[in-house]
């Protein structure tokens, strides 16, 4: 049996950064099917909760523990966001420049990558997609302040919530994530024409394709 090591050459891995993000507004059968650029987006925080146990007796002695379902939640922040977004945080437009707020809030789906690096390509090494679905954001703060001799801008922030979506197979979800050093790259590069959109003539409109979808996706084909 061979020994551990650590920290061997070209295994210093990390993760760093969040780009590409693109939003996508569910139509009103729930199908994402059309995405929109996310411009200055800062961070996105994935706080998974539940799956808390809970312990149970019998006999004198501790039987077994119960297990409370998972849940996954984020929060976004961002320089500035999408217009379409506005939908999604409780916004309409009577007309062009105008908005009032307190409206129904749509249900979205969100995209994003952050980079694999490591102590030989840095943050050359690789990617990963992640992908959100059935999200509703909750109103939070906007606070403005006086310019000042150190201008800094606002940064807009939203508290996400998440219903989830069947996959067949497995317990619904609301999170996939693809790491591009462990797919086959001709199914990841299908993966972001459909994320994306693709350029030329026909061209297609960026979208977001179901969990089923993804995982059909990266399934290999029989002889």
């Amino acid at each position: 049996m061979p020994v551990l090591t650590w920290d061997s050459l070209g295994e210093r891995f990390y993760e760093t950064g969040v780009d590409h993000g693109v939003l996508y507004i569910a139509n009103a059968s729930g199908v994402y099917d059309k995405g929109y650029a996310w411009n200055g987006l800062v961070s996105v925080t994935e706080s998974p909760s539940g799956a808390e146990s809970t312990a149970q007796f019998a006999d004198n002695i501790k039987y077994l523990n119960l297990v409370s379902a998972e849940e996954f939640s984020a929060t976004i922040e961002a320089f500035t966001y999408p217009e379409e977004f506005g939908q999604c945080d409780g916004s309409a437009s009577p007309q062009d420049g105008i908005l009032i707020g307190q409206q129904q809030r749509k249900m979205f789906g969100l995209s994003y990558r952050t980079l694999l690096g490591n102590d030989v390509d840095g943050q050359e090494y690789g990617y990963k997609l992640h992908l959100i679905y059935g999200a509703q954001a909750a109103p939070t703060e906007k606070s403005y302040s006086t310019v000042n001799d150190s201008p800094e801008p606002i940064t807009f922030s939203w508290e996400v919530t998440t219903t989830p979506m069947t996959v067949t197979g497995y317990k619904a979800t609301s999170f996939i994530s693809i790491n591009s050093t462990k797919v086959d790259a001709d199914a990841l590069a299908d993966l972001e024409d459909l994320l994306y959109g693709t350029a030329g003539s026909p061209g297609t409109v960026a979208k977001l394709p179901t969990p089923d979808e993804v995982i059909a996706l990266f399934t290999p084909v029989g002889p």
